[in-house]
Parts: structure tokens; C-alpha cells; sequence
């Protein structure tokens, strides 16, 4: 798995770094049980601090997607690319709705009658 980050980008690293994951996620390239590279590793070879991959490593697991084991890092979770799925599908959403001027309430509102 590659982990990719844009320093050109307004995106803060830590979020990259999780969109990242979370891309390779819903792409099937990782699957339940795999393991994510330790965040010294992603944070040599991304020439960030580690403490930003850890972020981000904590994001993901907040959200589900990877679980932080003692010892043996980061492992994903039998439920990740699901949820995966819905996390990119809502990130697209969210700017959709940002490029058409609805604001939150609004999208809010949509998504409520959607699921209803």
C-alpha cells in the first residue's frame, strides 16, 4: 500500500495520510487483518513527523476503519471497507455540497429525507 500526501495541498498532513488509507481501503487494496505500515515507516518515507501519522492512525481508528494492537500496530478492521466506502462517499458529498453553496443545515435536511 502507498501512502501519499501533497505538501502543496491545504489538507492538513494527518488528514492526507488517513485519506489515503481510507482510499485504499474502499480500492480494496486492503482488506481485513492486513496491516498498516508502522507510522515511524510512512513517516521516514513521507519525511513527516511521526507523531502526524499517529494522528492520523488515531482518526482511522475513531472512525472504525483500523484497529491500534500493542506490539503489532495497526490492523484493519473486519468492517473498514464499508465503512471506507461511506467515509469517501460523504467527503464527496460534503464538497459537492460546498460547490453548490448548500450549507449544512440544508445537506443536513437532504440526507434526513434520503435515508428516511
Amino acid at each position: 500500500m502507498l501512502i501519499r500526501i501533497d505538501p502543496a495541498s491545504q489538507a492538513p498532513l494527518f488528514e492526507q495520510v488517513a485519506a489515503s488509507v481510507r482510499r485504499a481501503l474502499s480500492d480494496g487494496e486492503l482488506a481485513k487483518g492486513h496491516q498498516l505500515p508502522p507510522a515511524r515507516e510512512v513517516a521516514t518515507s513521507l519525511d513527516i513527523n511521526v507523531h502526524t501519522v499517529l494522528r492520523a492512525y488515531g482518526l482511522l481508528r475513531d472512525e472504525g476503519l483500523i484497529e491500534l494492537r500493542r506490539r503489532r500496530g495497526a490492523v484493519v478492521t473486519g468492517a473498514a471497507d464499508t465503512r471506507a466506502r461511506l467515509n469517501t462517499l460523504a467527503g464527496e458529498l460534503a464538497d459537492e455540497a460546498r460547490r453548490v453553496g448548500v450549507d449544512l443545515d440544508e445537506l443536513t435536511e437532504i440526507v434526513k429525507e434520503k435515508f428516511a
